[in-house]
């Protein structure tokens, strides 16, 4: 039986890697007005998602331009609810008018790793995702508060690894504000892939092995070179036998 693995990316983040990085992932996670994006990147990164026959997916985030959506525990309550839900109609609106639906979302940033903790954060999130005529895939981290929500909830969930970013022996990322927190090393960035593609074995900061179900793999589209680490990863990727493929394929 032939391995697959979804690859994603952040986009429409005001980065100028989109477009080459849309040529390589299977599937994207497209900032809705949160933490960057506006009605003319959302529709203009649809389409070329679309042009390339990428999986279109919400980033939605704490409302928080600023911070980039990285302070934690932004914002809460109603007033986070009403924000999360209006980015998910927002980009709803664009990919309608232009004949597609979004097939997953995605939390961005403090909103994604505060709400991995927080079941009712978590729940909150679904609760908005629920406001959508259909019934899109939630993206997190295995084994969190994000997928009890989601499975309580009949959403389907798909479990993510970074290949760009360092992790804890915990199986949490190593926070940004750290050394070593983003991996540079295109060798390290197509190893950690590999190895999480085929074995969900990755190597923690501090050298310990641990095991994460991942069935999806991130880059960030604001990591320095990513869309050439994009490419090196799909070619290691692809020397493995493995196939890259969208989840919601």
């Amino acid at each position: 039986m032939t391995a697959t693995i979804d690859l994603n990316a952040d986009l429409g983040e005001g980065d100028s890697q989109d477009v080459e990085l849309l040529g390589v992932v299977s599937s994207c996670n497209i900032a809705c007005g949160g933490h960057a994006g506006d009605a003319q990147s959302m529709e203009a990164t649809v389409r070329e998602a679309l042009a390339h026959g990428v999986a279109v997916g919400a980033h939605p985030s704490y409302p928080d331009r600023e911070g980039f959506g990285r302070r934690r525990h932004f914002l809460s309550g109603e007033k986070l609810f009403s924000s999360v839900r209006d980015q998910l109609h927002a980009i709803h609106r664009v990919a309608d008018a232009l004949g597609t639906s979004i097939m997953h979302v995605k939390p961005h940033g403090a909103l994604y790793n505060d709400a991995a903790g927080d079941i009712d954060l978590a729940q909150m999130v679904i609760r908005a995702v629920k406001t959508l005529p259909y019934r899109p895939m939630l993206v997190g981290p295995p084994n969190s508060a994000l997928e009890l929500a989601a499975e309580s909830q009949g959403f389907a969930f798909v479990a993510e690894a970074f290949i760009d970013r360092a992790y804890r022996p915990d199986g949490r990322l190593v926070s940004r504000s750290e050394p070593g927190a983003v991996h540079s090393d295109l060798t390290v960035i197509t190893r950690q892939a590999v190895s999480l593609a085929l074995t969900g074995d990755v190597k923690t900061q501090d050298g310990e092995m641990i095991t994460l179900r991942a069935d999806t793999l991130c880059i960030h589209s604001d990591t320095p070179g990513a869309a050439e680490a994009a490419r090196a990863v799909r070619q290691a990727l692809g020397d493995e036998g493995v196939e890259i493929r969208a989840v919601a394929q």
